[in-house]
């Protein structure tokens, strides 16, 4: 059945924000083991396990107990052109549900519950039902699929060995018979209300435009489950947004959250891993040799405050960390890996404590940004810049690298001329708002304001 809630939040980090300002309501006491099944989160197609912050985040704000959730980080994110044909840096479906049966068997053992959840984004939730589908679904009581283009982002007789094809044997295998589920197993489908860009009739979005992809906005859906419309989210929202928690966590737990804000924590550790690019492909095989340095800066400015908080260099596991912040401060992490540019990536306060603060060097330099003094970056890993539904400004203007429509671009760029080097730079993105500082291109250096909502 499809069930429109068309009601848009405006801004997730609106709602995380206020928590900072007004009075922290207290943190919702622990569900009773076995009341929710532990929960394995899945990220989707070149993403990594970071993308799940904030769903966690709020998780443990409406009581799940940390220790009852997982998010698995594919080795190999991105899919292959063809899903039978070898390709460097990329993985099959059959690498994929491989890979989730390893992270369910973990997670059952670590929880002791017979069953658990899985909740996916995009690509994640391909993985999910392979893996309900062959084989695995005694283990798992729910699946959440958020933006699966589970009949395709297109449907053609072309490329039929793509795992993204409609027609072709991957997807066919999945859809096959009356019902699209596998029973046993309770399914939920999360759907934007038209601004997905995988799920577009026109194939403008995947570089064929005036093509029709002979898919709708109800692609998603699947005959069997309960398939809900959210509203105007765009394809990464599905998962990420707070209007898809409450929808995850009322499907997983059978009721509705006290809360939506995250609910900061006192002291905050955080660690993560540090992650390449080989090739340009993005993959989370560990970088060992990085260093991370974390400095306390400026919300107005930018600027340190002190020297350095924590300093790590990282092993063959590519780890770093664990640091202690507070929940107030602002952060800048300078991320220096082995054959990249130096990263001066910032971010707003995290409320609380993660174990997936996952680091990627920034792109290398391009042909466009010879003779700039300086590049700075904002990116906003989960979602999509949305014009005119968001407030997007970048130093002090509305992006012009940023198409308006549906939303398809998450990462701005600004070049700077040579005397403008060391100024302040405002992102800001609804409600959250980071201010960087601009490094000297010659040093081979790019900062990133990376958004958390």
């Amino acid at each position: 059945m499809a069930l429109s809630r068309r009601r848009f939040f405006q801004g997730a980090g609106a709602l995380t924000l206020l928590a900072g300002r007004l009075p922290v309501p207290a943190l919702a006491q622990p569900a009773p083991a076995g009341d929710i099944p532990p929960i394995l989160l899945v990220h989707g197609n070149g993403d990594h396990a970071a993308l799940w912050m904030t769903t966690l985040w709020r998780m443990e704000s409406n009581g799940v107990p940390r220790e009852r959730m997982a998010a698995i980080n594919f080795t190999d994110p991105l899919a292959r052109a063809d899903d039978k044909v070898e390709q460097a840096g990329r993985s099959s479906t059959e690498d994929q549900r491989r890979a989730l049966a390893e992270a369910v068997r973990e997670l059952k053992q670590s929880s002791g519950a017979a069953r658990i959840a899985l909740v996916g984004n995009s690509r994640g939730g391909n993985a999910i039902r392979n893996t309900i589908k062959n084989g695995g679904g005694d283990d798992i009581s729910h699946a959440v699929l958020c933006g699966t283009p589970n009949h395709g982002v297109y449907a053609s007789d072309d490329g039929l060995g793509n795992e993204f094809n409609g027609r072709g044997p991957f997807l066919r295998g999945l859809n096959d018979g009356d019902s699209e589920v596998t029973a046993g197993t309770a399914f939920l489908t999360l759907r934007s209300d038209g601004l997905d860009k995988y799920a577009q009739a026109d194939g403008r979005f995947i570089g064929k435009p005036g093509t029709p992809t002979n898919v709708t906005t109800e692609g998603p859906a699947l005959k069997g489950a309960t398939n809900l419309v959210l509203g105007a989210v765009d394809h990464r929202e599905t998962a990420y947004h707070p209007r898809a928690f409450r929808e995850i966590y009322r499907f997983v737990a059978g009721r509705e959250p006290s809360r939506i804000e995250i609910v900061p924590e006192t002291a905050v550790r955080l660690s993560g891993l540090v992650t390449g690019t080989p090739g340009g492909v993005p993959t989370n095989r560990p970088v060992p040799g990085a260093v991370v340095d974390i400095y306390r800066v400026s919300a107005e400015t930018g600027e340190r405050l002190g020297g350095p908080l924590h300093s790590s260099q990282t092993g063959a596991d590519g780890r770093w960390g664990p640091a202690q912040v507070a929940p107030s401060w602002p952060l800048e992490f300078v991320l220096t890996s082995p054959d990249a540019v130096t990263t001066h990536i910032y971010r707003s306060p995290f409320p609380r404590s993660s174990e997936i603060v996952h680091l990627r060097a920034a792109r290398p330099m391009l042909p466009a940004d010879a003779g700039a003094g300086a590049i700075v970056l904002m990116s906003r890993p989960r979602g999509y810049f949305g014009l005119p539904r968001d407030i997007v400004l970048f130093d002090g203007k509305e992006p012009s690298d940023v198409k308006s429509g549906v939303p398809t671009d998450a990462v701005t760029t600004l070049r700077l001329a040579a005397a403008e080097v060391g100024r302040p730079v405002a992102a800001i993105f609804n409600a959250e708002r980071i201010v960087m500082r601009a490094w000297p291109a010659s040093e081979n250096r790019i900062a990133v304001a990376e958004l958390t909502y």
